[in-house]
């Protein structure tokens, strides 16, 4: 099993810590949708990261479906994720927020990385960072302190994607999302860092 692109995309790294957890191995295939274009597109001309090539080549894309399938590999479909109802239900929400606070850092540098300058329209980045800052502000919210994992003694799938969504702000985002403003993601992060499975996938 191979998993392609960068683990500087929050969505590559979330599905490699994931795969980490679950003890799964894979083989790291590190290309590049801008530097590695064409090579990517050979493998998958929809050149998606994450992309996911199956031992019988079956091809996946999309972390969180990728994620449904690592859990399913695992001999538990419910694996990284807290049974009770309602907490399932909360990791559910708090993975979807994390999830938009990646999509929207990840705008924001298509808009001002890769659009021309002249082109690059300030009204939409003004709200996509507004989007950005409320989705930490519930984020923040969530984890309080940040000395404990939200659903038990050990970390979930709602655990590993606010964590690297954090790491891929002060990547990207420092400015936007400063750590003063958010203390409680700071410590939440760094003791999710700490961790061998996000040490072995370093952004």
């Amino acid at each position: 099993m191979q998993l392609v692109g960068m683990l500087d995309s929050p969505y590559v790294r979330r599905v490699a810590i994931t795969a980490q957890f679950l003890g799964i191995p894979y083989e790291h295939n590190p290309l590049s949708i801008f530097k590695s274009y064409d090579e990517f597109r050979k493998l998958n001309p929809l050149v998606k990261v994450p992309t996911l090539i199956c031992d019988d080549g079956e091809m996946l894309v999309d972390s969180s479906l990728i994620i449904v399938h690592l859990q399913s590999l695992s001999g538990d479909d419910n694996a990284l994720m807290p049974q009770d109802g309602a907490a399932k239900r909360r990791a559910l929400q708090l993975t979807g927020v994390a999830l938009v606070a990646k999509d929207k850092m990840v705008q924001i540098i298509y808009e001002t990385r890769q659009r021309p300058a002249e082109l690059v329209h300030q009204p939409w980045i003004d709200r996509v960072a507004q989007q950005l800052r409320s989705a930490f502000e519930i984020l923040e919210a969530a984890v309080g302190d940040g000395e404990s994992w939200l659903f038990g003694d050990s970390p979930t799938v709602a655990d590993i994607s606010i964590a690297v969504a954090w790491r891929f702000s002060q990547l990207t985002s420092a400015e936007r999302v400063q750590e003063v403003d958010y203390p409680g993601l700071v410590r939440f992060s760094a003791r999710a860092e700490a961790l061998p499975q996000f040490r072995a996938c370093p952004l």
